[in-house]
């Protein structure tokens, strides 16, 4: 394995959790590695710190021109969601993963709210370790200006964080007994599995129908989620999943992908919020049915 490829994982990790998409956190490490190749590899000292900050460049680039898009995105934007299937003997995904917060979907939605270069400051030294000095080269500033982009990162996530999540068994207990509970129509059970407060966002980019602002309140959020599994008249195929380290559900209708759902299982039990990803861009990656690659 040569140099590069020993970090390229690594790389992509740090990618994706500034961009929040795969495909663009593949391209930003190919134009890593373009510029390891133009470079005088012997001279660097650390591979890996440079790597990284060369990557956090790319993504800084990215960020900034990607502002514009996002702001003309139409509806709610949520993250490319990254999928690894369970077997179907699998009774306690925990013995599968570890529930990684970096990657949560719910926390790369609230890191929309940074500034770019907050984002690659507080990504690259609260997620990663990375030293303020190295932050600051790939920022383009000081030591010091870029230990201040993360602490005011750190101060605007701390008061909007997500509550932290139940035990991965626990939130597939949760998700199951909700999603029975609508194939019941049960509304008495499916309110008690919501939390008070609880939150809906689905993403379809404009390409497909989806709800344009966020739902809130378990009333809407129930009315809305029976209208997605009971449309069409055909019946909703859930197939369990981790995604992005935590609990979810890739639906298909008919064998056809619809989308995939990540609700936020609290330490109560209780749903606090659902993220709905059915844009078909942000779904490419996923496998066919009987397909065996592309699953993160």
């Amino acid at each position: 394995m040569d140099e590069f490829s020993a970090h390229r994982e690594h790389l992509v990790r740090v990618a994706y959790r500034m961009l929040g998409s795969l495909a663009d956190a593949e391209d930003a490490v190919q134009e890593t590695w373009l510029r390891w190749q133009r470079t005088d590899q012997s001279e660097i000292v650390e591979p890996r710190a440079w790597l990284t900050r060369v990557t956090g460049r790319i993504c800084l680039d990215v960020l900034r021109s990607a502002r514009v898009t996002r702001e003309a995105y139409v509806g709610p934007w949520l993250p490319e969601p990254l999928v690894e299937r369970l077997p179907t003997d699998a009774s306690d995904p925990a013995d599968l993963a570890e529930l990684d917060d970096s990657v949560r979907i719910a926390l790369l939605h609230l890191l929309e709210r940074l500034s770019p270069e907050q984002r690659v400051a507080f990504i690259l030294h609260d997620v990663f370790g990375i030293p303020f000095d190295g932050i600051a080269a790939a920022l383009g500033t000081k030591a010091e200006n870029a230990r201040q982009l993360a602490s005011r990162a750190r101060r605007l996530l701390h008061d909007s964080a997500p509550p932290p999540l139940a035990p991965l068994s626990e939130q597939r207990a949760t998700v199951e007994a909700f999603f029975d509970a609508c194939q019941g129509g049960d509304l008495g059970r499916l309110t008690a599995l919501l939390a008070p407060d609880v939150e809906f966002h689905s993403d379809g980019g404009g390409q497909v129908r989806a709800a344009l602002r966020p739902i809130y309140g378990p009333d809407k959020v129930i009315r809305f989620t029976l209208g997605v599994l009971t449309g069409n008249g055909r019946s909703l195929e859930p197939e369990p999943a981790l995604v992005n380290g935590q609990f979810g559900l890739v639906l298909r209708r008919a064998g056809e992908l619809l989308g995939v759902v990540v609700p936020d299982v609290n330490a109560d039990g209780r749903i606090s919020r659902f993220s709905f990803i059915v844009n078909p861009e942000k779904l490419r990656h996923l496998l066919p049915v009987d397909g065996d690659s592309g699953v993160s």
